[in-house]
């Protein structure tokens, strides 16, 4: 979004406000980092210990977001368990380190398998040396994430930001709080080099008014997964379902309640995979949230309408009720992990954390997994869909940006870049088009799958589309208001028409409270 386009209402202090006061908190969880709403789930891996080379003062953590990991459990409603390398909770305010001229100051956010995290703090480290110089590196912290722009804010005119951060937070957020580079010059020579920039919606949310203001750096996707072996055991043919409702009809279809297996794991309650959920449904009904300039709300629609009654069709129907699995009107971002995981429910839609916890666990279930591309709109015309990346950002007046970006240079390298992949469990994948190498498709045979969800021509930005992201958007989530709309509907307090028409007048309070006015 381009600032100058934004009434003078909204404000940078006002935006901040925003954040410090809780209601933007939800808006640098992505769990994919760009536009779309991405799944959480639980715990993440502990951060690594800071490493100083050669001779610097001890780093402090840092904030930012990371996939979280998610956790096996015994049945579908258990409550989430951390794993045993889980940093626990933490209320601490957010300490950043300070940038110094004298030292190459970098944050990184926690990679869900150990090795490429340790790979990409290795590639740092062996950088400082051979440049010199000295280096402060910390891990980020995915428990106390939510100020972090704030206080970057605060960092930049204090003239002490860090240099240099690796992150999945919103680009367009901190574009328009002023506190990252241009850096436009990197990913040209970096275009130049290993081809176009993929996804296509890393464009729209960190190309602003014709220049980067973050460097994408690698690519990862969500999919909807299936546990093949049911499916067939069925006679269902996953290849052969295009829309939601042949997916709803083939998930009653495998459910046996007798031997614990439900076909339909997604939730609407309030959390990443009911809010996702949701947007998925409307949007392949043909709803959209805002219009092609990203400034007006338009979700009260006859499609909108459409989907919301198929969604309550779905979870109060007695028809669909022997695929629900028990206590699905409460999960959280956890429970379709832990009943995935566990063996319980035989479709989803998740962030790769949980196939990724499935291979990393030698889970079973891994071999019988499928990862599928979301089902097609309506029409049958297009799939909304897209990955997401991850960024490395240089902070506007940081002492060392010309060696934060010969360092994302070496990053880059394949030397360095590609073994990440490696490592990566499908969730550290190429942000460039000539990356995607045929040694790097097989390693895995879903990544096939991944590579057409993030080459998509589609541009989906999740809830803004068919616009760019911006954070008035951001905030529809943030605020819980499409998973506040289907409780309306499902304990029967308003009609679907009147639970569209309350969310959107709530959508038009957040964008007029920003500066975006609606009438």
């Amino acid at each position: 979004m381009d600032r100058d386009d934004v009434p003078a209402p909204l404000s940078r202090r006002a935006f901040l406000r925003a954040i410090l006061a809780g209601t933007s908190t939800a808006l640098l969880a992505a769990c994919g980092g760009t536009a779309p709403s991405a799944p959480g789930a639980t715990s993440a891996p502990a951060a690594s210990a800071p490493t100083t080379a050669p001779a610097a003062a001890a780093p402090t953590t840092a904030a930012a977001t990371a996939e979280s990991a998610p956790t096996t459990a015994a049945a579908p409603t258990a409550a989430a368990a951390p794993t045993a390398a889980a940093p626990a909770p933490t209320n601490t305010p957010l300490a950043l380190p300070e940038g110094s001229a004298g030292k190459l100051t970098v944050i990184h956010r926690t990679e869900f398998f150990e090795a490429p995290q340790q790979m990409f703090r290795s590639t740092v480290e062996e950088f400082a040396k051979a440049k010199g110089v000295q280096l402060d590196i910390s891990t980020a912290d995915p428990n106390a994430f939510g100020d972090f722009i704030a206080k970057m804010s605060a960092a930049v005119q204090a003239g002490k930001p860090p240099d240099f951060a690796y992150h999945t937070l919103s680009v367009q957020q901190m574009h328009f709080v002023d506190i990252v580079e241009d850096v436009t010059d990197v990913v040209d020579e970096l275009i130049s080099k290993y081809g176009a920039v993929v996804p296509k919606t890393a464009e729209a949310e960190a190309k602003i008014d014709g220049k980067w203001y973050a460097v994408p750096f690698r690519s990862q996707a969500d999919a909807w997964f299936a546990r093949k072996d049911i499916f067939d055991a069925a006679g269902v043919d996953l290849t052969q379902l295009k829309i939601l409702d042949d997916y709803r009809e083939a998930c009653l279809k495998v459910s046996d309640a007798n031997k614990q297996i439900w076909g339909w794991g997604i939730t609407v309650n309030k959390s990443g995979d009911g809010h996702t959920f949701i947007t998925n449904v409307v949007q392949n009904f043909g709803g959209r949230f805002v219009d092609e300039t990203g400034h007006k709300v338009t979700f009260n629609s006859p499609e909108t309408v459409a989907a919301v009654k198929w969604l309550k069709e779905t979870y109060t129907d007695p028809k669909y009720k022997p695929m629900l699995p028990p206590g699905i009107e409460s999960w959280t971002d956890s429970s379709n992990n832990e009943a995935f995981l566990a063996g319980k429910i035989a479709y989803t839609y998740n962030a790769f954390t949980l196939y990724g916890k499935a291979k990393k666990d030698n889970n079973p279930i891994f071999p019988k997994i499928a990862a599928l591309r979301k089902p097609m709109t309506n029409d049958g015309k297009q799939r909304l869909e897209s990955g997401a990346s991850g960024w490395l950002s240089i902070f506007k007046g940081a002492q060392n940006a010309d060696l934060a970006k010969q360092l994302i240079m070496e990053l880059l390298d394949p030397k360095n870049f590609t073994p990440m992949v490696k490592e990566g469990g499908g969730l550290f994948l190429p942000a460039y088009e000539n990356m995607w190498t045929d040694d790097i498709l097989q390693l895995d045979p879903n990544y096939a799958t991944l590579k057409e969800i993030i080459f998509n021509d589609a541009n989906y930005t999740g809830q803004a589309y068919p616009a760019a992201p911006n954070p008035a958007i951001a905030n529809i989530d943030a605020q819980a208001i499409t998973s506040q709309m289907m409780t309306n509907v499902i304990n029967g307090s308003m009609t679907p028409e009147q639970a569209v028409e309350d969310a959107q007048r709530k959508m038009v309070l957040i964008f007029e409270e920003m500066g975006l006015p609606q009438s």
